[in-house]
């Protein structure tokens, strides 16, 4: 125990900690193996359930992508934990058939479940983490789970699948390997997306995702994401590219790359139809008692910000719902996005662009992902073929009209 105590001295902190955490976690999963054998050898159910092991699977494949886990590691290692969890259920019944049964126990679905769903996450995302130093591996694994009723064949096998966790070197070969494409949406920006439930989504990236996963020969996953997390949860690698009308501006580029441009428009007010000569420049527009209507944490709230030093800004946390505050007269106008303006004119007869023809900036939109020089590439070969075969102006056209 010395000698081991002095190795552990001799560590990096930062590599100690996360390699401690992450056998302490599994520990405490396979802990609760106990109380959910209890759970089952009280409700007569049985050890094996195959179609909730694939669940747990399928999840935890699809948490670990977040971290850049290949699919075939992270698979192969959350099965050696399912495999050594049914063993130690296993030993419990033997016990219990042998001697005393336990009278009650801790509800599997309200409680204890809840716990393993969580520390299985917690896991996944410290395996990316993990060192592969060896000597280290098999110091600390042998010490850190000591569990009733856990076989030496079954640590073995955890033990082994933990080693054989790797990364993909880059989100191109993550997509192409795992056969998954992971699009980030706002779900809240027509024309290009929009969805009324959280759940299913609609648009012209939605179209291009679409076209895209097909191109790819993958398949497409929707994450939800939102304008003031968007750059965060690219960071976070809850997705892999970001297909939601998203502006081409230097903040966003100092932290990831950009597709070529598919969308070229700017800034324009809209306003009600009544009242468009009110609002026909910038500076008529910035004066005070002007109530400008914006969204957070995208590029409407940034010009707002930059630009109008005296009229109101009145922030709005829905964007699909606000069109409908300046009709019902709480608020006077919104600037935005050219085509969103048009759009919402077509959708709604009492609203009119008041600068019909001129934009307030120039902006250009594209898809925004990792900075990873062979994803974009892909995109840019897809994106040059969508539009040289006129799918893109079939799309947006589509869905203007």
């Amino acid at each position: 125990m010395i000698r081991l105590l002095l190795f552990l001295l001799l560590l990096e902190p930062s590599t100690l900690l996360a390699d401690e955490m992450l056998y302490r976690l599994i520990n405490q999963r396979l802990s609760l193996m106990e109380q959910v054998a209890a759970y089952k050898w009280i409700n007569e159910q049985p050890i094996a359930v195959p179609e909730r092991e694939a669940l747990v699977i399928s999840k935890a494949v699809d948490d670990g992508l977040r971290y850049g886990i290949t699919t075939d590691s992270s698979g192969a290692f959350f099965w050696s934990q399912i495999e050594a969890a049914k063993d130690i259920q296993q030993c419990w019944f033997d016990r219990w058939t042998a001697g005393q049964a336990p009278e009650s126990a801790e509800d599997l679905v309200a409680i204890v479940r809840p716990k393993l769903i969580l520390l299985g996450s917690e896991i996944t995302s410290r395996l990316a983490e993990k060192t592969n130093d060896r000597t280290l591996f098999n110091r600390l694994f042998s010490q850190d789970l000591p569990i009733d009723c856990l076989s030496e064949g079954a640590h073995q096998s955890i033990f082994n699948a933990l080693k054989s966790v790797t990364t993909y070197p880059d989100r191109h070969t993550q997509v192409m390997d795992s056969r998954r494409l992971r699009v980030g949406t706002t779900g809240d920006y027509a024309p290009f997306s929009y969805s009324g439930d959280g759940l299913s989504f609609t648009g012209v990236d939605i179209d291009l995702a679409l076209n895209l996963a097909e191109s790819l020969d993958v398949e497409l996953v929707f994450i939800k994401t939102s304008w003031p997390t968007l750059m965060n949860d690219l960071a976070d690698g809850l997705f892999d590219i970001a297909m939601s009308g998203v502006s081409i501006i230097p903040a966003r580029q100092q932290h990831a790359y950009f597709s070529a441009p598919y969308h070229v428009g700017g800034k324009s007010p809209i306003t009600s139809c009544s009242r468009v000569h009110e609002f026909s420049s910038l500076e008529a527009i910035d004066q005070p008692g002007v109530r400008a209507i914006v969204n957070p944490g995208g590029t409407n709230e940034r010009f707002i910000d930059a630009k109008l030093k005296q009229a109101k800004k009145i922030l709005h946390q829905d964007n699909r719902t606000i069109f409908d505050e300046i009709i019902k007269g709480n608020a006077d106008l919104m600037i935005t996005d050219s085509i969103e303006v048009r759009l919402q004119a077509n959708l709604h007869p009492e609203l009119c662009g008041s600068m019909p023809g001129e934009t307030l900036t120039y902006q250009e939109k594209g898809y925004m992902m990792p900075k990873d020089p062979a994803l974009r590439l892909e995109v840019n070969q897809w994106l040059e073929e969508v539009r040289s075969q006129n799918i893109l102006e079939r799309i947006f056209e589509q869905h203007l009209n």
